[in-house]
């Protein structure tokens, strides 16, 4: 089951299902991708068509956001539930034994999150790490071909990460890109999530606000995004039936 938001189609699967899917993508001797975007990604994909085609050429896409679930709902076509890419990531980090490699984050962080998989993982393997301040990527594009990880998370923030794994997807010989944006921060202890209250009555949006002020601008798309699905829920109902 698939639903779609105002342009971006979203797989209907439960965490335990994206988990069993994303280790068998893992598996396979081809590179794909994992996509999960937020309500203010989605808006952003409207008029930006480089990131549309990005999203829509991921092999699994999974709603990184409780707007997203409110959406899907409003529209007719609910998903089971929220499946962020920090959720996501400590769950195959979790099940999965193998070599991984990390991507993003300022100097150092990318490290620091590696020695907590070292701590907590120890069936991972890091097989390397790089910043997410660069350019070019040619150059690293050639270390993953060359270390050929099954794994790669991929923190690079909206739009980058997303047009970062479309490329790269056409490169790579092998491995499973998953779009974590700010997850190795948190993984490497330099950011906090919110408490497990908050994520539970779905505020972790106001929490990441009241802690990072400077998100207060990107919230601006959210009422917008809700208006949106609103008018498209209106025009569903006025449409005539077959």
């Amino acid at each position: 089951m698939t639903a779609q938001v105002l342009g971006v189609s979203f797989d209907g699967l439960t965490m335990a299902q994206a988990v069993d899917r994303a280790l068998a993508l893992a598996a396979e001797d081809r590179c794909s991708c994992v996509c999960t975007p937020n309500p203010e990604i989605v808006w952003a994909a409207r008029k930006d068509a480089g990131l549309r085609d990005a999203i829509a050429g991921a092999d699994m896409t999974l709603a990184d956001g409780v707007g997203v679930v409110w959406a899907a709902r409003q529209l007719g076509t609910p998903l089971p539930q929220r499946v962020t890419g920090c959720d996501l990531m400590t769950e195959l980090l979790d099940k999965f034994s193998g070599p991984v490699y990390l991507l993003g984050g300022k100097p150092g962080v990318a490290e620091r999150a590696a020695d907590e998989i070292k701590t907590r993982f120890p069936a991972v393997t890091v097989a390397g790490v790089h910043d997410g301040y660069f350019d070019d990527p040619s150059p690293i594009l050639a270390e993953l071909t060359a270390l050929a990880p099954r794994l790669i998370f991929v923190g690079l923030g909206s739009p980058k990460q997303e047009l970062f794994m479309a490329r790269a997807k056409k490169i790579l010989p092998r491995g499973l890109m998953l779009g974590v944006g700010g997850s190795l921060d948190v993984l490497a202890g330099d950011a906090a999530r919110a408490p497990e209250a908050w994520r539970r009555h779905n505020i972790e949006w106001l929490y990441r606000i009241i802690h990072e002020p400077g998100r207060i601008k990107r919230a601006f798309s959210l009422p917008l995004f809700a208006g949106a699905v609103l008018i498209k829920k209106a025009g569903l109902r006025r449409a005539p039936k077959p």
